[in-house]
């Protein structure tokens, strides 16, 4: 074990001592009881919807206790961090409404009470907590070499003897002193490693709020906390800067995905070692996904629906996706609408240890839902709002024509029992209401369209050119249809199934398909919003403009 001074030489002589870091970080002032909570994404790729998950059950946690949540960027491994990531963070946390309390993103920024928040600023916190470790012999300076390493973990591999570095296979774990130095003299690049009092084979339980009593194996390895002296700053692993941090941000319940069970074991004996009261640790089940018969995780690269672009570029309704999200992490809170589910408590004992179904189909249902019991202005809102970064040339549209927006949004939808359903995402807009806008509507002319369900050409011209002859605007919703009634009879159509069955060869067709040639005309499609309903929104002069647009075959 290396003398004091040996230890503190390979430090910086101003480096503070870590009282101080206890003093600047003093421990919160919140409710007994209340949660702190954190989430700590890694800037090394897009937002993952599991992170989204993860932020919302940290945030709720913590609010509905008075505790208080915050964002923290870990960094540390620098060589697979991605550029813009912070944005990303911003966007994705602005769309869902998860700002956090404290650090990037949030209103304090950079300069929050416990900052910095990022990781890579913090290297001379970490140092204080190595060298306190290395002056109480619990860490040690190791000089192994990549291949060194290889070569041990193939002669435990050859002995089917668990790998790693430990024990006799730690061979700077206890290494003379002066070969030490002479090493630490001669500049050769270390790192430095948690001397481990686990042994292999042992096992150790801890509670966790979502699964109660785990058991795991107990870490055996020395791990590495400080990475290679070769570089600068140098920085800690994820799991030295995890203990330093969460104690040091006064955190209290950490939620993170189950992928980090296997490393509680790590994080206990580095809060031993670092004398810090342990934090609890709640593991969420990942997302899944169905595939076939069987479900796996949601993966980041099979899987558009994992990524958080997927929800913001189709814009579904993000507070409906925060509800359906709350409705996984809590199943009674799937039977709630939409508002009611985001100011439900989530319960800790309302988890299942089982990963949640990610399912588009329902929840595109539940956004359907959510977006019918919108006012006509909450609706263009959200359009526009989404408009704006995906489809510029829509809010051009929607800012000449908001008064026809607004009418068009609201067919089918006021003073009805069932309101329209035909927007589930603010990217469906176009198919379900683009045809109100002339901007956007493209004519038919075509008489031999397919979508007039075969009808004879110079029957599809002649309904057309009859109808806009004598086009009536006025009137009720049965007065209005009279006129297409009568159009049908005129030109040889059966006024019902029945009829028609009885002798189709008598007929042109049937009164339907009379109807849905005016319906194609006038909405571009065979199935559409109530026809009188469009037409008081679209106006007569419009209306007979679509049915001349046809041409003479």
């Amino acid at each position: 074990m290396l003398d004091r001074a040996a230890v503190d030489s390979l430090f910086p002589s101003d480096l503070p001592e870590t009282e101080e870091w206890e003093q600047r970080y003093p421990a919160r002032d919140v409710p007994d009881g209340a949660f702190v909570t954190r989430f700590g994404p890694s800037p090394t790729g897009f937002v993952h919807i599991g992170g989204i998950y993860t932020a919302m059950v940290s945030r709720d946690l913590a609010h509905s206790s008075g505790g208080v949540y915050y964002l923290r960027i870990e960094d540390t491994d620098q060589a697979r961090e991605v550029a813009g990531a912070d944005a990303q963070f911003a966007r994705a946390f602005d769309a869902f409404d998860l700002r956090p309390d404290e650090g990037p993103t949030s209103s304090t920024g950079d300069g929050g009470p416990y900052a910095p928040y990022r990781q890579s600023e913090r290297s001379t916190i970490y140092l204080s907590y190595v060298r306190e470790l290395m002056r109480r012999g619990r860490a040690y300076p190791d000089f192994a070499t990549k291949d060194e390493l290889a070569e041990i973990s193939e002669r435990q591999r050859t002995l089917k003897l668990p790998t790693g570095y430990y024990g006799r296979w730690a061979p700077w774990r206890d290494a003379d002193d002066a070969e030490v130095l002479r090493r630490l003299e001669a500049g050769d690049p270390y790192v430095v490693r948690l001397r481990s009092e686990g042994k292999v084979g042992e096992r150790v339980g801890f509670t966790d709020r979502l699964r109660g009593r785990v058991e795991a194996e107990d870490n055996h390895n020395d791990v590495v906390i400080l990475k290679t002296s070769a570089t600068e700053p140098r920085l800690p692993t994820y799991h030295f800067a995890h203990a330093v941090d969460d104690h040091l941000m006064r955190t209290s319940l950490v939620v993170r995905g189950d992928e980090w069970l296997s490393s509680v074991p790590t994080h206990l004996q580095l809060f031993a070692a670092l004398g810090f009261s342990q934090v609890e640790y709640a593991h969420l089940a990942p997302l899944m996904k169905q595939e076939g018969s069987s479900r796996r995780k949601l993966s980041k690269r099979k899987d558009a629906e994992a990524s958080v672009d997927f929800y913001l570029e189709a814009g579904y309704p993000t507070p409906a996706v925060l509800a359906y999200l709350r409705g996984l992490a809590n199943s009674p809170l799937a039977e709630l609408g939409v508002p009611e589910a985001l100011t439900t408590p989530l319960r800790l004992d309302e988890f299942q240890s089982a990963g949640p179904l990610v399912d588009t189909v329902k929840l595109a249902d539940i956004c359907a839902d959510h977006v019918a019991t919108l006012p006509a202005p909450e609706v263009l809102a959200g359009v526009r709002a989404w408009a704006r970064t995906y489809d510029p040339e829509l809010v051009e549209v929607l800012d000449e024509h908001e008064a026809l927006a607004l009418a068009a949004i609201d067919v089918e939808r006021v003073g009805v029992e069932n309101p329209r359903k035909d927007l589930a995402r603010w990217s469906d807009f176009r198919t379900a209401y683009g045809f109100f806008f002339p901007a956007l509507f493209t004519d038919v002319t075509d008489p031999a369209d397919e979508r007039f369900g075969g009808l004879a050409p110079e029957i599809v011209y002649a309904l057309a050119a009859d109808l806009a002859a004598v086009y009536t605007h006025e009137g009720d919703q049965p007065t209005w249809f009279q006129q297409i009634r009568d159009l049908a009879e005129r030109h040889g159509f059966a006024p019902n199934p029945k009829t028609y069955k009885k002798d189709p060869d008598a007929y042109a067709g049937m009164l339907r398909d009379a109807a849905n040639v005016v319906r194609v005309l006038v909405t571009g499609a065979q199935r559409s919003p109530d026809l009188y309903e469009v037409t008081r929104v679209l106006g007569a002069e419009e209306v007979v403009r679509r049915l001349e647009a046809l041409e003479r075959p």
